[in-house]
């Protein structure tokens, strides 16, 4: 795993005081009972286009907090964000709650958790 900067790391520990994280696992059982929620990647686009979790719907981390009332404009929906490993989703998921998203969680372990689970990832053809 890459090691990120001091500072980032700080920023991203004081967002996880006050967001609500969900695991690997959870999301795919989700998934897997048809939950209804809406998945949302905050990677960037190439990153979105070599893979991504099924259902998943693209607001990459530069432009969610532009976008999200267009593409999910109930506040109280049920959103999980993730990300790489969870970090980017971690500080989305911070802004959104500070836009009034109140059902905003972050998948910690993000894609790479995800792929490594062996769960289905799908492909842009």
């Amino acid at each position: 795993m890459k090691s990120h900067a001091e500072r980032f790391l700080s920023l991203i520990n004081d967002a996880k005081t006050r967001i609500r994280e969900t695991d690997i696992a959870t999301v795919h059982e989700r998934l897997e009972r048809d939950d209804q929620f809406h998945l949302v990647d905050v990677r960037e686009e190439s990153e979105f286009a070599a893979g991504h979790l099924p259902r998943a719907l693209h607001l990459g981390k530069g432009i969610i907090e532009r976008d999200i009332e267009r593409s999910i404009p109930d506040t109280a929906a049920p959103i999980v964000l993730y990300c790489g490993g969870g970090f980017r989703s971690a500080l989305a998921a911070d802004n959104l709650q500070k836009m009034g998203y109140t059902n905003v969680e972050s998948m910690d372990g993000g894609f790479r958790g995800w792929r490594e689970a062996g769960y289905p990832i799908v492909h842009e053809e």
